[in-house]
């Protein structure tokens, strides 16, 4: 049985201090690769992939 989650919901935005929502919250496209890298490697220990 799996556990844990499916997916992830992520909002990237190039500038995010000048998106009209949701700025603070979103990543930059460099931060989101590098947390994608992070995930990937997390998924491959874990015996999942992405």
């Amino acid at each position: 049985m799996r556990r844990g989650p499916d997916g992830l919901l992520i909002e990237v935005h190039p500038w995010p201090e000048e998106a009209l929502s949701d700025g603070p919250q979103s990543l930059t496209p460099a931060n989101f690769s590098q947390l994608m890298q992070e995930v990937a490697d997390i998924a491959q220990a874990v015996g999942r992939n992405i």
